[in-house]
């Protein structure tokens, strides 16, 4: 607990001395809605999460679309804890925008749930379930208020942000409250929760690649609470993901500031300004991009963005490639930081 709130800290205090934090926001969230979504079985590469922007809408994949759905929901959860607590409310808003678009958008999505689910069944009935929560009705909703009620106190009640977010975390998945999804958005809760505890200030905490890598150990020790008690081995499991995340995190900060200097520097020795930096700042939350993209995003002219990614390919700093047809450049130096495996933990390039 101790390691993982000085990682917290260190975290927190970084992102205070940056001038610009958003502009990590978009690496770190990508790579989490990549892993979040893997480990409930929804996968797509993280280079095409990290182009999809780039590419567009046309020819993506069911399980890139849900990737991203991901991103979205996060973002609307991020911009309404600034100001507000969680309320069932806002986790019912969540849960229809993550399943937008997919075999879960149903009449259940967006409410809490109305028929019963089981966890572990792999095809089976109910009798083979692994676990099976709370069924529906007001109860459950009852249950999922009361949490909330209680996350919301937690921090004037003098209890350690990092096994209150763990104590939240076991209690969301253990009642289950939507009939999908249910793991994405407990996992999006722990950086809502660590946010409007003031433990941090930006959400650039990605917490499912290290879970990701111990999945097993990770639903196993969930388990354990309910069957058996083990509240201690599971907090400290917590605690170990919440400190190797952040260290992580904040690794993958200080590398892609030092890329963006780098990339500064050698713009600036060889003469050009102007839109040639401004794009360079860009491709540190963006590393795929087009031309018209930017030529949006930085409201300038489409002549003006095609001679800056000419100059930035001359100076190897953009590569061109071609993505399903459409013709994107690649900051491959920003897009290896993102892609690297987590330090001292085995997920996977992807």
């Amino acid at each position: 607990m101790a390691r993982a709130n000085r990682a917290l800290g260190a975290l927190r205090q970084g992102s205070s001395l940056i001038p610009n934090p958003g502009i990590l926001r978009a690496p770190t969230l990508r790579r989490e809605a990549q892993s979040t979504s893997a480990l409930e079985g929804t996968f797509a590469p993280l280079d095409e999460v990290l182009a999809a922007e780039a590419v567009g809408k046309a020819s993506r994949s069911p399980a890139l679309s849900e990737v991203l759905n991901y991103i979205d929901t996060a973002e609307l959860g991020f911009a309404w804890v600034q100001e507000r607590r969680v309320t069932t409310g806002l986790l019912e808003e969540l849960q229809s925008v993550l399943v937008r678009g997919t075999a879960a958008d149903t009449q259940q999505a967006g409410h809490i749930r109305t028929v019963p689910v089981a966890i572990g069944t792999r095809g089976g009935g109910i009798e083979d379930a692994r676990f099976v929560p709370m069924p529906p009705g007001t109860p459950l909703r009852s249950a999922v208020d009361d949490l909330l009620d209680w996350v919301d106190a937690a921090p004037r009640q003098d209890l350690d942000p990092v096994v209150a977010a763990a104590l939240t975390h076991y209690q969301f998945e253990t009642l289950h409250p939507f009939n999908d999804g249910n793991g994405r958005l407990g996992r999006l809760l722990i950086v809502l929760q660590l946010m409007r505890s003031d433990v941090l200030t930006e959400p650039l905490l990605s917490v499912s690649p290290w879970f990701e890598a111990r999945r097993d150990q990770y639903q196993d020790a969930l388990a354990a609470v309910s069957a058996e008690g083990a509240w201690d081995e599971w907090v400290a499991l917590f605690a170990d993901g919440i400190h190797s995340s952040a260290v992580d995190t904040g690794s993958r900060m200080s590398d892609l500031l030092a890329v963006q200097a780098e990339y500064r520097d050698r713009i600036r020795a060889s003469g050009a300004r102007g839109m040639v930096l401004d794009v360079a700042e860009y491709l540190i939350g963006a590393p795929f991009v087009t031309v018209p993209m930017l030529a949006s995003a930085l409201g300038k002219t489409y002549q003006a963005a095609s001679n800056a990614v000419a100059r930035l390919v001359e100076l190897e700093i953009l590569t061109e490639v071609e993505r399903q047809g459409v013709r994107v450049f690649r900051a491959s130096n920003v897009v290896q930081v993102t892609m690297r495996p987590g330090a001292g933990s085995a997920d996977p390039v992807r």
